[in-house]
């Protein structure tokens, strides 16, 4: 994996290059039980993080963590490393990093 700013491509448009993230092939529900990948209900969105974008990409910058369907994409090998290609429209959402303050959340 190339660190964001390395990477040997340049998008154009719209576009954004996206590493996604390592899916496991076994979930744990929050209960704590194994939910073989067998298993799986209807499709799920995956996560990925941004490498690359093109000059009219707005609302996503590079080494965001975004959301996306994993099944409308076209995937590419740059230099041994796997990347997905998107549109910015096909981003579903950017997470954000939240500060703890170790409270919790009740107003009394």
């Amino acid at each position: 994996m190339f660190p964001a700013s390395v990477v040997p491509i340049r998008m154009l448009f719209d576009r954004l290059l996206v590493q996604p993230e390592v899916d496991s092939s076994e979930r744990r529900s929050a209960e704590g039980l194994v939910i073989p990948v067998t298993a799986q209900g209807p499709k799920r969105l995956a996560w990925a993080v941004v490498v690359a974008k093109g000059e009219h990409v707005r609302q996503v910058a590079i080494g965001d963590r975004v959301l996306f369907d994993p099944e409308e994409r076209a995937e590419v090998d740059v230099a041994g490393a796997d990347y997905v290609l998107l549109r910015e429209r096909d981003v579903h959402g950017v997470s954000q990093q939240t500060e703890h303050d170790d409270s919790t959340g009740l107003y009394l």
